[in-house]
């Protein structure tokens, strides 16, 4: 069974439109998203709200309106990642619905007193679902306009869907303990089977 402790640290730690797109994996049991999850979207979405510097409360982050809207954005930004990643022109309705889910909750800029001088932040308007939503919108768009965008790659791992933005060229696991050690093994017993075979 998928627990809070076995969240995987790539799952929280690549950038965020990536981390949106991994909440939904292939485990060897079958597919598993966190957001269907109330502990597992708590956990996850407490994480990369913090990231966004969007408050998210444990109790709001079970609500599954919250958990509808950031599906909603999953949706289109995973439509349109793999194309962006490849210099191609991602779909349009991608694009046009990550557009409305920014216009749905629109950054204001506000001044505030830290303590010794005035600020400039920027606030989301709107209810916490459409706060977030933008929020992760926010994130995809900037990646995909981040040349950053066509280093993406996807595991190497044959059943792995997890994308990472790799800060060492040669990376080809989303985490060399679990995918590069399964992939290690895969040739390692066929390397082995080989030799069998031939002697």
């Amino acid at each position: 069974m998928f627990t809070h402790a076995s969240i995987p640290s790539v799952l929280l730690t690549e950038p965020v439109a990536l981390d949106l797109v991994n909440s939904r994996f292939h485990l060897p049991e079958g597919w598993m998203d966190l957001l269907d999850h109330p502990e597992h979207r708590t956990e996850w979405l407490t994480a990369e709200s913090a990231r966004l510097g969007i408050f998210a409360a444990p109790v709001a982050a079970r609500s599954e309106k919250v958990a509808a809207a950031i599906k909603t954005v999953r949706e289109h930004v995973a439509a349109a990642i793999e194309p962006a990643r490849q210099g191609k022109k991602p779909p349009a309705r991608a694009l046009s619905e990550l557009n409305g889910a920014l216009r749905a909750a629109p950054a204001v800029p506000q001044a505030r007193w830290d303590g010794s001088t005035v600020v400039a932040t920027t606030d989301r308007a709107g209810p916490l679902s459409l706060r977030l939503a933008a929020g992760f919108a926010e994130a995809a768009v900037e990646l995909f306009a981040d040349p950053a965008i066509r280093r993406v790659r996807r595991c190497d791992a044959p059943s792995c869907v997890i994308l990472f933005l790799p800060r060492n060229p040669n990376r080809r696991w989303c985490t060399p303990t679990v995918c590069g050690n399964r992939a290690r093994v895969a040739r390692y017993y066929l390397r082995h089977k080989a030799a069998q075979a031939d002697g």
